[in-house]
Order: C-alpha cells, then structure tokens, then sequence
C-alpha cells in the first residue's frame, strides 16, 4: 500500500493528475544503492500503467548491478523552470525484475501492453523494438510523494 503524503498537502497532486502526469513525463532520475552506500542517480525514460513505474535499464548499467545486489530504489519525476512552476514526483520502493534480461522479445504476457506503452510514447512505433541489451524493472511505490508549485499562485 502506498504511503500517505504528510507534507506540503496544498500542493500535493490529486490522484489524476499524478496519474496525468506521470503519463505525459518521459525522462525520470533513478536512485541506487551503491556497494558502498553511496546513492547513484541517472536519467532514464519510463512509462506509468497507472499502479507501475516501467523502466527499460540496460542490463550492463551500474544501475542494474546496484539493483541486483540491492533492489531499493526511488525514482524522481519533475519539471519548470521558475519556482512557481515547479512540480514533481517522488515514488521509492523495490524494483522488481521483470521478463528476461536482456530482453530479446520472448513471450512475456506481464509486458504486452507495457511495451506497447513504452514504443507509442517514447519511439512512436506499436512495437517494442528489442536491442539485446535492456530489460525491464517495474516500481510499484510503497511511497510517493508530489508537488505542484503552480497551485500557490493559481491565478497566476
């Protein structure tokens, strides 16, 4: 179940608009546990199915490794420039591995329709084109948290 936001409720996202959202968004920042416990943050597209986080990793990323050993993650969604446009939003839990890795194509029924996401919004094909190289890790938040700037000044 999902974490309660306790702060900053005035400019928290209602349910569809974090859903619209995290629709629209392409490019997260993920967060790993290093060996040594150092956090490693970097950039990867993503796809939202309403309850998941999508993300297509390649398998032979510092990210993956971290994830292996360690599958805590937080993932971070956010844009604007000015501070009255800011908005965003945090969502952490355990990354699941899912299908194979790398992914090649075989049948997989849990990413049909997650791959068919992914080519539309991020390659604009109906299909997922396979590389060899990336596989797939679904978030599905134990916490998330948001923020819209814009609601502060909304007449603006």
């Amino acid at each position: 179940m999902t974490a309660t936001q306790r702060r900053g409720r005035r400019i928290m996202m209602t349910r569809p608009e974090l859903d619209a959202y995290l629709t629209e968004q392409r490019t997260c920042r993920v967060a790993t546990v290093s060996p040594d416990g150092r956090p490693h943050v970097g950039a990867l597209w993503f796809v939202w199915d309403g309850t998941s986080l999508w993300l297509y990793s390649l398998t032979r990323s510092r990210r993956w490794a971290d994830l292996r050993r360690d599958a805590r993650i937080a993932v971070v969604v956010d844009d604007g420039e000015g501070y009255g446009e800011l908005r965003g939003v945090e969502l952490s839990g355990t990354a699941v591995f899912v299908g194979e890795a790398p992914r090649t194509g075989d049948p997989c029924a849990e990413l049909d329709a997650v791959e068919r996401l992914f080519a539309r919004k991020n390659f604009g094909l109906d299909a997922m084109p396979h590389d060899g190289r990336h596989a797939w890790l679904r978030l599905t938040p134990d916490a998330i948290a948001s923020w819209d700037f814009r609601k502060l000044n909304p007449g603006a």
